[in-house]
């Protein structure tokens, strides 16, 4: 059973192939089995799942049916839900048991999905390794001495190593492709604010978008139908109406155009993912598309202005973790002052520390005009690129990462070099656009993503194309070794 894709899983549930309580016993049986070697989830809620599970396969038997009714997934340790821990990866919420759901969770909750567990991330979702976890990093199911990718790395990896079928995950920077493209799985970054972040904690406000990493663009579609909603707790969600994703995947991608940023291809790309991405784009050639060779000229200020305006937000949104409301405080205070700094420095990592301390510069009364403003400005040039990009293109695509999956502490010493890591992903969170991470080839038998770009809310010509590329090709089905006991 889990080799099957979700599809496949609701259409067995459907046809009472088996029960939701059986499967559910099948994916907890496997995280309980192969866990240990990966680390990929921080809790697992077996009782509640199976509460679920029955109360799915009645539904079920009433035909009360939503596609994913009864289907396991798992949600990143950063989305509250209600009686359970969610500790974002910290040791400052390692007791934190929020009294609601976010509204991700209520919604695959109201879909009557069952929930095995949260999946391990770095520290506050900042992190392209999953290595700044205070539960531990994340072992890659391809090769466990190299990083899954970050901050969403547990729940990619869970997806890789057929523990569970989809997972929910957050992309500040690329933290959904990233992770997908070093796992070998399928991962999508909607559009801002197309997916409510209410009840999902904050790292930086302006980026932070929730979307679904699974095995293929068609359950990326199945999850996203529950995901994406209007939510008028969240001020920045968008009214718009939400289409059925997967109607119109099998449509023809004849004539869709595909443009190739040329900054994209530069000489800090390794040449086998470059071998790997121009096949695929071959492939789309052979479909009927058409390449269009465009500029997006100021591509390389991404990563720059991201690292100031990430830090910036971070260091205003985790100023609430103080000892005093709720989450972790130190021991014995002295007075107002040490509970404060105490706290916040037993209670963070290194790596939140660093982003708190430059955001907290960027923002200060002498260095904001220098810092933030001046980053905010090319945030904009940014996103016009792309603006005029699309007026002549469907897509946008080249690489979602520079290398493949790399191995532990191999870039610990060198923040920039790890920054570095998501200079293909980051451009999309600053213009607000949705982007799409497909496996297209493999390295040295490591997993190689071809990123895809659209317009804003264009995400079910995502979903299209995607889908229709993994009907030609095979490179989502490959598993790595050892996963299937």
């Amino acid at each position: 059973m889990h080799n099957q894709t979700l599809a496949q899983l609701s259409a067995g549930l459907a046809a009472g192939d088996y029960s939701s309580v059986e499967l559910t016993r099948h994916f907890l049986s496997r995280i309980e089995q192969l866990d240990p070697a990966y680390n990929s989830f921080i809790t697992v809620t077996a009782e509640a799942a199976l509460t679920s599970a029955i109360a799915a396969d009645e539904q079920r038997a009433r035909g009360e049916v939503h596609p994913l009714c009864g289907v396991p997934i798992a949600h990143k340790d950063i989305f509250c839900t209600d009686g359970v821990r969610t500790s974002c990866g910290s040791k400052m919420l390692d007791n934190f048991v929020p009294p609601y759901d976010a509204t991700v969770v209520a919604n695959f909750a109201a879909a009557g999905a069952v929930v095995l567990g949260k999946t391990n991330m770095d520290e506050f979702a900042m992190g392209s390794s999953n290595e700044t976890s205070w539960y531990g990093p994340v072992k890659n199911p391809w090769n466990t001495g190299l990083v899954p990718g970050g901050s969403s790395g547990g729940s990619a990896a869970a997806v890789a190593a057929r523990l569970v079928p989809a997972a929910t995950a957050t992309d500040t920077g690329g933290s959904i492709r990233q992770p997908a493209a070093l796992c070998g799985i399928t991962g999508l970054k909607p559009t801002y604010g197309r997916v409510s972040r209410w009840g999902m904690i904050a790292f930086a406000s302006s980026l932070d978008q929730g979307g679904p990493l699974a095995r293929s663009a068609e359950d990326a579609a199945l999850m996203l139908n529950v995901m994406a909603s209007f939510d008028p707790k969240d001020s920045t969600c968008v009214d718009r109406e939400v289409p059925d994703y997967t109607a119109g995947l099998n449509d023809s991608i004849a004539g869709l155009r595909i443009g190739i940023p040329k900054e994209y291809f530069d000489p800090g790309l390794n040449s086998g993912t470059e071998g790997a991405v121009r096949d695929a784009l071959a492939q789309f050639e052979a479909m009927g598309a058409t390449l269009h060779d465009i500029s997006l000229p100021h591509s390389a200020l991404s990563v720059p202005a991201y690292y100031v305006i990430a830090p910036a937000e971070a260091s205003a949104n985790l100023s609430r973790f103080d000892g005093v409301r709720y989450g972790y405080r130190c021991a014995d205070p002295v007075d107002l002052r040490d509970l404060y700094m105490r706290t916040r420095a037993e209670g963070f990592g290194d790596e939140v520390k660093r982003r708190i301390l430059v955001g907290a510069y960027c923002l200060s009364a002498g260095y904001y005009d220098a810092y933030y403003k001046k980053a905010q400005q090319v945030r904009r040039l940014i996103k016009q690129d792309f603006v005029e990009a699309f007026k002549s293109v469907d897509l946008v695509m080249g690489p979602t990462c520079p290398n493949p999956a790399f191995a532990f502490g191999s870039k610990g010493d060198n923040p920039v070099a790890m920054y570095l890591e998501d200079i293909y992903t980051i451009a999309t969170n600053l213009a607000g656009l949705p982007g799409m991470s497909v496996p297209c080839g493999t390295v040295d038998g490591l997993p190689v993503g071809l990123q895809m770009i659209g317009n804003y809310f264009d995400e079910a010509r995502m979903l299209n194309v995607g889908h229709r590329f993994q009907q030609v090709t095979d490179w989502h089905n490959r598993t790595p070794e050892g996963i299937n006991p």
